[in-house]
This record gives structure tokens, C-alpha cells and sequence, in this order.
């Protein structure tokens, strides 16, 4: 099957593009958010090819997946006039959380009879209106890096990406409280200056932004993964840092309570009680590591890549009959 999909989150790309099929991801010269091409960072097979809005025009296309609402106006557009959902089956993949009124938020594809809405989390299903569109819930997979933790320092990981523009969304404003008990690396696109922007020392906050290739490493050497994330969906970073076998410490908040089980770390809505398990873990290493062991044994069993793989096929065979 030749399936058109645009690179939009590589980490969710990365783990799709291990399944059976040939995958055209859109090219453009300014490699722009429509035109990224194949991932520089990310390990993908050869099986994923760039083409060119102009190649796109006679290639033999069989499903489309879309990820943002305007997908759809540039894919009739650059297929020579074929609309996905009426001459070629469609899915929508929803990767976010609503924003806005929560409780009121529509989902651009509500009420859609032409394709299937797919999210991927449950939380995501049930805080959207979907209207009357067919949904699915196929939950992230990942490539397992392996159990790489060694937890040698006694410092915490966050993950997050411009932390400084996102603000409250993914707990900036948390980060020095919990600074003060346990020293952060956190690793990003646009964190420099966060040290600064929180008011805390260089060696109490410091930030950088390394492929992926390298960040999995230096997040596994970290005692514990702290997830401060208020609102959003379910971070594949914090999926893998249990695959890497970490611990985790963060916000009972949207999906993160049903892929953290007991055992494999805190989780709480209570700053105090966040405090309290971080330094729990940096003067018990022994403790931190059973507990990564248990998140990575969680996450196998949950987001192992052959199931998330095997849940695709089956929605994708059904949809392009």
C-alpha cells in the first residue's frame, strides 16, 4: 500500500513507518512544515521516499493519512484534484489534546462521514467533540531503545520543547520548586536562557537540544524522568524515558495516569508530594532503579511497537478494503 503522510511529529512517524507499507512523505525546497521530507535525526527505513508536489500529481496513492486540517486542501491540490475521503480512503490522525473551552471543543472533522478520526489517547476521544465521525483510539507505539539506565546522576530529566513560550501548559512555572530538590537537565528545542527566565542558577537548571540519537543516553544517566506537564496529550518522551527504563515523577493529569502504574513512580496533583518522591529518588538509587524497571516492563506490555503496528494494520485493511 502506498500511503501519503506529511512528517509532522517525528517520533509517532518513526515508530509508523516500521510497518509493511511504502510511505511518500512530501517534499518541498524550503523543507517547510508542508514539505519536511524524510527525518534528519530520526532512523527511518527506505521504505519512506520524498516526493515533490509535483511528483505527487500521477503517484499511485492508496490511503491518506491527515494530521492538520489544511492537509486536505493541499493534498486534492497537489494529487492532480483527487480529495482524500471521496476518491482516495482517508484518515485523520489527531495527535493533541483540545484547547480552548475544553469542555465545548468541536473537532475540525466532526461529523464527518468520509474518513475515520483516529486519536491517540483515550483522554483525547472523550475530551473532544467528535460529533458523529467514526473514532478509533490506537494508543503510541515505540521503537525500544533498550533498558539503558544507569540513573549515575543524581539529577532529574524533563523533555519539553520552548518551555518558556508554553508557560503553564507544561509546568515551567513548577520547575523551580522542584528545582530546589532536585538539580534539572532539561533537554528541548529552545530551552537556552530557561535557567535565567526561572531565576535559577546555571547548575540547578541546565538545557540542551541533542538528536534523538544522543538525548536517550544522556536522559538514561539522569536518577529519575520528572513530567510536569499540566495539559497535553500523552509525551512520547515520557514513554520512552520508561522505556529506558526511568522512573517517573510527575502531574496526574491527562493520560499520564493511565501509562504510569503504580510502581513505576509518583505521580500526584500535589506539589508537595512531587517534591517528596524526587528526593526520595536521588538519595535512593537502588529504589529508582526498581521502579524504572517496572516503568519499562509497563510500557513494553503497553506501548510495545508490534501491537501499536498490529492495531494500524488492522484500522488501515479495513479502511482501503
Amino acid at each position: 500500500m502506498n500511503i501519503l503522510l506529511w512528517h509532522v511529529h517525528g517520533s509517532w512517524t518513526t515508530a509508523f513507518v516500521q510497518g509493511p507499507h511504502t510511505y511518500l512523505v512530501p517534499v518541498t525546497a524550503d523543507r517547510g512544515p508542508d514539505g519536511l521530507g524524510r527525518a534528519r535525526t530520526f532512523p527511518w527505513p527506505d521504505t519512506v521516499r520524498e516526493r515533490t508536489p509535483e511528483q505527487l500529481r500521477d503517484e499511485p496513492v492508496d490511503l491518506v493519512i491527515l494530521q492538520r486540517p489544511h492537509e486536505a486542501r493541499l493534498a486534492e491540490r497537489w494529487l492532480g484534484g483527487r480529495r482524500p475521503g471521496r476518491d482516495l480512503p482517508a484518515v485523520y490522525l489527531e495527535h493533541n489534546a483540545p484547547d480552548g473551552e475544553v469542555p465545548h471543543t468541536r473537532h475540525p472533522c466532526a461529523d464527518r462521514d468520509d474518513l475515520v478520526l483516529v486519536h491517540v489517547t483515550h483522554f483525547n476521544r472523550l475530551f473532544w467533540d467528535n460529533g458523529g465521525t467514526r473514532t478509533e483510539v490506537i494508543e503510541h507505539g515505540i521503537v525500544d531503545p533498550g533498558h539503558q539506565y544507569t540513573g549515575r546522576l543524581p539529577r532529574a530529566a524533563v523533555v519539553v520543547n520552548e518551555p518558556m513560550r508554553r508557560g503553564r501548559t507544561v509546568g515551567c512555572d513548577l520547575l523551580p520548586a522542584l528545582a530546589a530538590e532536585a538539580p534539572l537537565d532539561v533537554f528541548g528545542m529552545r530551552t537556552r536562557g530557561l535557567a535565567a527566565h526561572l531565576g535559577l542558577s546555571a547548575d540547578r537548571c541546565r538545557t540542551a537540544d541533542l538528536p534523538q540519537s544522543e538525548l536517550h543516553t544522556a536522559m538514561a544517566a539522569r536518577r529519575v524522568y520528572l513530567h510536569p506537564v499540566r495539559w497535553t496529550s500523552l509525551g512520547l518522551s515520557l514513554l520512552e524515558a520508561m522505556h529506558l527504563g526511568m522512573p517517573v515523577v510527575g502531574l496526574a493529569t491527562t493520560e499520564a495516569v493511565e501509562a504510569v502504574p503504580a510502581g513505576a513512580g509518583t505521580l500526584s496533583n500535589r506539589p508537595g508530594t512531587l517534591t517528596r518522591a524526587l528526593r526520595a529518588y536521588l538519595h535512593e538509587p537502588e529504589a529508582a532503579a526498581e521502579d524504572g524497571r517496572r516503568a519499562r516492563q509497563a510500557a513494553l506490555a503497553r506501548y510495545g511497537l508490534k501491537r501499536f503496528l498490529h492495531d494500524w494494520e488492522r484500522l488501515l485493511t479495513e479502511v482501503r478494503p
